[in-house]
């Protein structure tokens, strides 16, 4: 049986392959991550942050189970951004909404809570499906990944 350190420490190593591997990505092979993707990245890091101050501190089994919750709950909000996203890839070409402004410009000009509305509802460059694995695109693999994250961590919440 593995302590609740070591598996807070798993899922952190897990948050670092994710974001190593959307590095490999963007820097070669030179995939630019749309607004959703980033959006995605920092949910990771979010995730991967949680769990190694889990790790680094070593609770109680009380504490186990607030960074159980937290590292839970923002895997869950990254789940349901990374299923936004390949709900968007699955739209029919005519329903696919036309391709908006950059992430950093939304960011510049917008409110924060209007620009993560713009990009919540998507645009044309989220629908792309620019790579795939076993069928699955990358938003897929990332919803995947963020739902064993959550059950990692809330399974930390039920742990004796």
């Amino acid at each position: 049986m593995f302590s609740s350190r070591a598996l807070f420490f798993v899922g952190f190593l897990f948050c670092t392959s994710m974001l190593a591997i959307a590095g490999y990505f963007q820097f070669v092979d030179h995939l630019e991550p749309c607004p959703l993707c980033i959006l995605q990245r920092v949910f990771t890091l979010f995730v991967g942050v949680i769990l190694l101050l889990a790790t680094l501190h070593n609770p109680s089994q009380s504490g186990n189970r607030v960074y159980g919750v937290l590292a839970g709950l923002v895997a869950l909000v990254g789940a349901g951004v990374s299923a936004r996203h390949v709900w968007l890839q699955n739209l029919p070409a005519d329903q696919v909404p036309s391709c908006g402004p950059g992430l950093n410009f939304m960011l510049d000009n917008f409110p924060l809570g209007e620009a993560i509305e713009m990009v919540m509802r998507g645009s044309g460059e989220c629908a792309e499906v620019l790579w795939t694995f076993m069928g699955l695109s990358i938003p897929a693999w990332t919803l995947i990944a963020f739902l064993s994250l959550a059950s990692l961590s809330l399974a930390q919440v039920f742990r004796k």
